[in-house]
């Protein structure tokens, strides 16, 4: 095997964001439920003979690299921590969008992960592959561990929502305004709620899609009144909706179709459902 083609890599939406408190240390102590959804990227990972050989290119010539690419970096680690001497290109046709809490950039990462234990033979298991993820990002490990979860903690406690707690087959639709937020500047906030009680599985799957709120979402709306818009859009139309992550994106469930025609031509508006496992969970052993 040398080249691995149309390799997706999923986004999520949190279904609700609550900030329970904060560490001495600075980071916040979160509860969320992670949902994987059918928006992906795609990427393809062509094997190089040597280790040094370590790079990306994009379907979107116009857009430059990020010095500090999330894919190299995750394919450099995983070269450290097992020696491996392969190399690797990596193409990558973007789809998910920036700025919208939707962990594309994570979810990239734990894809190149993924794929270079298969096309390097590795043979590492999801824990161990989401030990090195984790030092690229609080939301690589979600994405390699593969199932809908309820995270906790700093984003480290991560548990497969089974049983009860598993989340129905359901669709949604998210617009992302053009405008985009940068999640240092939520959390630094000192508007920020970081004081909502502990919320429980079960008082989560007794109401999967209605269940809580985002603490960040008043923050973020204030930064970015363009979020505000696209709530009310949805609200007139009786949706439920709701910033995902440290936004700018929203998402409602939508059973019915969203009447668009008054929706400004800068939104970024694709109805989505929700899968129930990662599509290369298989990839890595248990």
């Amino acid at each position: 095997m040398h080249t691995l083609y149309d390799v997706p890599a999923p986004a999520k939406l949190n279904l609700f964001l609550h900030i329970t408190g904060r560490r001495t240390d600075g980071y916040h102590l979160l509860q969320s439920v992670f949902m994987l959804i059918d928006w992906c990227d795609t990427l393809c990972f062509e094997r190089l003979t040597s280790s040094a050989d370590i790079h990306r290119s994009d379907a979107n010539a116009s857009t430059p690299l990020p010095a500090n690419d999330l894919c190299v970096r995750a394919a450099q680690a995983l070269q450290a921590a097992t020696g491996c001497q392969q190399g690797v290109h990596i193409h990558l046709n973007k789809s998910i969008p920036a700025q919208a809490g939707m962990g594309g950039g994570s979810s990239d990462a734990a894809t190149t992960l993924l794929a270079l234990n298969r096309l390097w033979q590795l043979n590492l298991s999801r824990s161990e592959l989401a030990r090195i993820g984790l030092a690229l990002g609080a939301d690589v490990p979600f994405f390699i561990h593969g199932r809908n979860a309820w995270v906790e903690g700093v984003g480290e406690h991560i548990s497969p929502l089974e049983g009860e707690a598993a989340l129905p087959s359901a669709r949604f639709t998210i617009i992302k305004p053009a405008a985009g937020l940068d999640t240092g500047q939520i959390f630094s906030s000192p508007n920020l709620q970081r004081n909502t009680k502990h919320a429980t599985i079960s008082g989560f799957a007794a109401d999967h899609y209605g269940f809580g709120h985002n603490d960040l979402q008043p923050v973020a709306c204030a930064l970015c009144p363009e979020i505000e818009n696209v709530l009310s859009f949805l609200q007139k139309q009786e949706f439920q909706a709701r910033m995902t992550g440290s936004g700018s994106a929203v998402f409602a469930r939508t059973q019915h179709s969203v009447d668009t025609r008054q929706a400004p031509t800068s939104w970024l508006i694709r109805s989505c459902e929700n899968l129930q496992k990662h599509p290369l969970i298989e990839w890595a052993r248990d």
